[in-house]
């Protein structure tokens, strides 16, 4: 599988990996002030954005996804930054291909396994009769009793694409998505530790990194540091991009 990516900037290699329903695109900010000082990659991952469907997704696979990528562009090793899905994706990375990561950075995600949390989403999306609407307002008006939070549709909205006869469609695999939770929600692991320098970024507002977690964070990768963005959420570098870009900044 060939991942769709963006590239710019000069320099160090930089890889950034989205969170479920996201794309390359959630980086724009993040990316467009990395490139000042490094060659920067946002990679759109398997059933997002465009890159290819497949029925089949797990870390594992997602992992050897983006060292494919790294094959292809020639890269030997790149420092990695993943977001939520995108973060379990860099520490699956970390773990199976070391010699890949030169540093991690994982914004708002642990090693562990999750409850289910998304399935009133892919509920609403799944329901939506998408030919039977002439505009996007109609679908958000229509996902607003299941999904109330107006951030939350529209990003979920970006992944609306139109066909040549002006239907909507999801630019994700939807279906395939959906099939595949649970194994999103899955920890990860690994014949050993990772033991690069790795920095963990949480939202002090998000509940996805809890203070019980260091322990597994710290048994698969001893060298982290754990770093809490105060009045941020779970999005902790779309809540807070400046101080983000600096805590990163620094680390690299």
């Amino acid at each position: 599988m060939q991942l769709h990516f963006t590239e710019t900037g000069q320099g160090r290699a930089v890889v950034l990996l989205h969170g479920l329903f996201g794309s390359s695109d959630n980086w724009y900010t993040v990316a467009q002030q990395l490139a000042e000082s490094f060659q920067v990659f946002a990679l759109d991952q398997r059933n997002h954005g465009q890159s290819p469907h497949s029925e089949e997704m797990n870390y594992p696979m997602m992992a050897a996804d983006v060292d494919r990528f790294f094959t292809a562009r020639g890269l030997e090793r790149a420092v990695v930054i993943g977001h939520s899905m995108g973060g379990k994706t860099a520490m699956q990375l970390a773990l199976h291909y070391p010699q890949r990561v030169e540093k991690l950075v994982v914004a708002d995600m642990a090693p562990r396994a999750y409850t289910a949390s998304h399935d009133k989403i892919f509920d609403a999306l799944l329901a939506l009769d998408l030919p039977r609407f002439q505009t996007r307002p109609q679908i958000e008006t229509a996902l607003e009793p299941d999904i109330p939070n107006p951030v939350l549709r529209r990003f979920l909205l970006k992944n609306l694409g139109r066909d040549q006869a002006g239907a909507f469609f999801w630019k994700i695999n939807l279906r395939d998505l959906a099939l595949n939770y649970w194994r999103l929600r899955e920890p990860v692991a690994g014949d050993a530790p990772y033991a690069g320098p790795t920095l963990f970024i949480r939202g002090g507002n998000s509940k996805y990194v809890q203070p019980e977690d260091e322990p597994l964070i710290h048994e698969w990768f001893p060298a982290a540091r754990v770093e809490t963005i105060e009045a941020a959420g779970h999005w902790v570098h779309a809540d807070r991009p400046e101080e983000f870009l600096r805590v990163v900044l620094g680390f690299l």
